[in-house]
């Protein structure tokens, strides 16, 4: 989680900032500076907006994919988790029914 001090910007400010890098020929750096933004914050938007439009890296994922990735992890993680405690309770019943 980012910090407290994080600012947080509209995607409307974003998708204005990558139009911006766009249209007006400058570098991404420069975009940023003349915005008063981080550049790598700038250049992270411009490069999950051209992934979104099939125009990024290959392999660069789109912010559905990136999304859908999150989720099955999460599912992940909680089976995971399920499984371990089955195996619990199972150790812990066959360990009763020796008695």
């Amino acid at each position: 989680m980012g910090s407290k001090y994080t600012k947080r910007y509209t995607e409307e400010f974003k998708r204005d900032a990558i139009a911006l890098v766009d249209s007006s020929g400058k570098t991404v750096t420069a975009v940023a500076r003349e915005l008063g933004i981080s550049s790598e914050s700038l250049r992270g938007w411009y490069r999950r907006a051209k992934a979104d439009q099939g125009e990024g890296a290959p392999g660069e994922l789109t912010s559905a994919e990136r999304e859908e990735l999150r989720r099955l992890r999460r599912e992940n993680r909680e089976q995971q988790q399920t499984i371990e405690i089955l195996k619990k309770a199972t150790a812990f019943f066959v360990k009763e029914s020796d008695r």
